[in-house]
């Protein structure tokens, strides 16, 4: 696990992209996308337009109301595309060099390229890659793509051809926005483990996003999700899909998309996020009932499942908890004193709601069990006669490879304790968690990833998984030379 000032999980990124018909200011387009998006990544950001064949670009660390302020902004020109991003890295440190989109200049043209999830087989092919002469300037797995797809771009007669051949080498999860001098392009793995949708403004503006969310914040009417393994291109000849790909893999999007990733009013694949979650509290209602006097969900991903347990146990639904909305999940402690204040200072337990009551509490997930401890103490301090604790996840088991970062079973609590000893470890009076078995009910099919929970992968477990794998080996290297 890295070494992060707070417990809950990170998804890698967000992407989006957006094709116009004629000259457009797009780089405003994609800011309110990336603003829609940006519970997705918190590290850096980025935007590049297409300014009729000159790409432009503006990336930087911080969050996007940082890193582009209103100059910035006005300084980007209009195009007729533009492709954006925000990072949060599961592979790679964050560092200036990792900030995406990440751009090209081959000999055939330019690229812009835009990543959301992790390759799993990224080690063994920036090997591969290096030993043919690549030489890398970041030490992110979206470099190892545009590496790629720019060797297939030299042997094939378009951008969308090396794309689709560039997918036969790539195992794992990738949603990808890609930008050519002509062309937007988007591609999803065959397993379609990440998120990614497209739709139309009225003037006929094509935009793409993780997330159906950041279509709406710019007023863009969706159309559909891209199928696992599709590839569909933008262009001046209209649109374009390609489907060598589909179907020839099982479907695998990530159930944590659902759990606590996306945006609650987003919809993915057909199902809403905001309704599998309520449909979480629900089941935990129907398998661990208890008698309760409120019951109160832990902010933000956890208030619809409370809201769903509330409504299914027919027990008051409270809020118990303000949250400080101007401290995000890159909020930095410095001194393990300061760590240990750190869920006081961003929750704030409602002593009106849960004094001398036994209250339900809701969470997503346990992780390390540190934050849900010092979660339970708030409300012990706010005088919460008894702590009933939901989870509405399964224990978390596994690493996973597909863009969440777990990258080991290190420090995974459920791995070295029973769900009772987790109680105790972390104050609550019961402990329930979401069944394993009851996860198809939150998205109603089977075409899901939940190998976290279960160790049931669909590709090959690589051998090297650390976040920062690709630092670590550059410093073995240079530690050889000595």
């Amino acid at each position: 696990m890295n070494n992060r000032s707070e417990e809950k999980l990170h998804e890698e990124c967000g992407v989006f992209g957006v094709f116009a018909p004629t000259p457009y200011p797009v780089a405003r387009d994609v800011y309110y996308g990336l603003y829609a998006l940006q519970h997705r990544g918190q590290e850096s950001c980025g935007i590049v337009v297409n300014d009729d064949g000159i790409f432009v670009s503006h990336k930087d660390l911080g969050q996007v109301n940082t890193v582009f302020g209103p100059e910035t902004l006005t300084a980007l020109p209009e195009g007729k595309m533009a492709v954006g991003h925000v990072r949060y890295g599961t592979t790679g440190g964050n560092n200036r060099n990792n900030c995406q989109p990440i751009e090209v200049n081959h000999q055939k043209g330019k690229m812009a390229l835009a990543h959301n999830g992790n390759i799993s087989n990224a080690y063994t092919l920036r090997n591969q890659l290096e030993l043919m002469g690549a030489i890398f300037h970041t030490t992110s797995d979206t470099e190892i793509i545009a590496y790629i797809v720019t060797r297939e771009r030299l042997r094939t007669p378009s951008i969308e051809q090396a794309v689709l051949a560039s997918m036969q080498y790539l195992e794992g999860a990738y949603s990808i926005v890609l930008m050519s001098a002509t062309k937007l392009i988007l591609a999803r793995d065959p397993n379609g483990y990440r998120p990614l949708c497209f739709g139309q403004c009225a003037d006929g503006r094509y935009v793409a996003a993780s997330e159906s969310c950041a279509l709406e914040a710019i007023g863009a009417q969706f159309i559909r999700d891209v199928k696992p393994g599709e590839v569909i291109v933008f262009s001046d000849q209209g649109v374009q899909t390609y489907e060598e790909h589909c179907d020839h893999k099982r479907k695998q999007i990530c159930i944590f998309e659902y759990i606590y990733f996306a945006r609650p009013d987003s919809v993915i694949d057909g199902v809403s996020v905001h309704a599998a979650r309520v449909q979480a509290g629900r089941i935990l209602a129907r398998e661990y009932p208890v008698e309760a006097d409120v019951v109160v969900g832990v902010p933000d991903s956890g208030l619809d499942a409370a809201l769903g347990y509330a409504q299914y146990a027919g027990i008051p639904y409270g809020i118990g908890f303000v949250k400080n909305k101007y401290i995000g999940r890159t909020f930095i402690s410095p001194t393990q004193n300061e760590r240990s204040n750190q869920v006081r200072i961003k929750l704030n337990p409602l002593r009106d709601t849960v004094e001398g009551k036994r209250v339900v509490l809701v969470d997503d997930s346990i992780v390390r069990g540190t934050t849900s401890k010092r979660i339970v103490h708030l409300l012990r301090d706010a005088g919460a006669k008894e702590i009933h604790m939901r989870i509405s996840s399964p224990p978390f088991l596994n690493p996973c490879y597909y863009g969440t970062d777990i990258d080991s079973k290190e420090n995974l609590v459920a791995c070295n304790h029973t769900i009772q000893e987790i109680a105790q470890l972390i104050g609550a009076d019961t402990l329930g968690y979401l069944p394993l078995d009851t996860l198809r009910e939150l998205v109603g099919h089977e075409g899901f990833c939940n190998a976290c929970f279960s160790g049931d992968y669909a590709t090959a477990v690589p051998s090297h998984t650390s976040k920062n794998r690709f630092e670590r080996r550059l410093s073995e290297i240079k530690g050889k030379k000595r």
